[in-house]
């Protein structure tokens, strides 16, 4: 597949995002999913000669993309690692903090990569292809209830009970290789080349949720969400802003979670007085979402939701 400048990855809410970060000229600024760049090139515009920005990506078909910019330091690394990161770079805190979550444009465009029904690939779906468990082997190797607490769990499927049994069965015949075998093997019934044959709009969105709740199992998505929201937490100086772009409503409530509460469970905590007691205050209380143009230019942005947090002092 032939991947050009434009079509790598379309960055979502980029003005509203950076703007969000509310960008000092001389500050310290980190975009923990760089993906084709899109987010960090605003930001290093909006930075002067003593700013600096590091972008995290742990998928090496990025590399290719990074600017040749003084001011910009590339981490090939998963977002989790942030805190340990910042702390090898002599960073004690930052000033605002950009995560657009997800999957990128490139990701669902590859054929090759196995994150979309749309294809018929390798049943891969990892973003660090240098990690050693891939879809197929969670597919082949899980036992039927552990995938159904995943189809549950991170694709809220009301089918995944059902879905996981239809699975063993046909894994039993032959071990499920390709995205067109696996969903054949959860539908229960064959296909031809790849999913077009799902011409039912509930079919295609079962589908979709099937597919996310495996990619988030093989990548670990929601426990390095909760690390990264935790160190971000602590990195950020008073002042500084954390902004997070989401997709789906697990990891759109533990963002919510964090900015009202600190903490992924939302609990609030009171102080003496019984006022609320929280890290962060709200900077749009009501979450942006694109508008009809961009959601008209950028299907991936449909589902988008933007939430923007500032640091108070302890």
């Amino acid at each position: 597949m032939t991947i050009t400048a434009d079509s790598y990855h379309v960055p979502v809410l980029l003005r509203e995002s950076v703007d969000g970060l509310s960008v000092r000229p001389d500050g310290i600024y980190v975009d923990v999913t760089f993906g084709g760049g899109g987010h960090s090139t605003e930001i290093l515009s909006r930075l002067g000669a003593d700013g600096r920005l590091f972008g995290f990506d742990q998928d090496e078909d990025v590399l290719g993309r990074v600017p040749r910019d003084s001011r910009f330091t590339f981490v090939r690394s998963n977002f989790r690692y942030l805190h340990n990161w910042m702390r090898y770079y002599g960073v004690e805190q930052i000033d605002g903090l950009l995560a657009d979550l997800g999957v990128s444009s490139h990701h669902f465009d590859d054929e090759s990569r196995g994150f979309s029904f749309r294809f018929d690939a390798p049943l891969d779906m990892r973003m660090n292809r240098r990690a050693p468990v891939t879809a197929a082997d969670i597919v082949n190797g899980y036992d039927e209830q552990q995938l159904a607490d995943v189809f549950w769990l991170y694709g809220e499927l009301r089918q995944s009970r059902r879905m996981a049994a239809r699975i063993v069965k046909a894994r039993a015949k032959h071990r499920i290789e390709t995205t067109r075998d696996f969903i054949a093997a959860a539908t229960g019934r064959e296909l031809g080349g790849n999913g077009d044959e799902l011409t039912e709009s509930h079919e295609k969105k079962d589908m979709a949720r099937l597919f996310q709740a495996l990619r988030i199992e093989v990548n670990h998505e929601m426990s390095a969400l909760q690390e990264m929201l935790a160190a971000a937490t602590n990195l950020l100086r008073p002042g500084g802003r954390l902004v997070v772009i989401t997709y789906h409503s697990l990891e759109d409530r533990m963002v919510k979670n964090v900015m009202k509460s600190g903490n992924i469970e939302g609990r609030v905590k009171q102080d003496f007085f019984g006022r609320a007691e929280s890290p962060f205050t709200l900077v749009n209380n009501k979450v942006t979402t694109p508008s009809p143009e961009e959601q008209a230019a950028n299907p991936r942005s449909r589902s988008a939701k933007l939430r923007v947090a500032e640091r108070v002092a302890e």
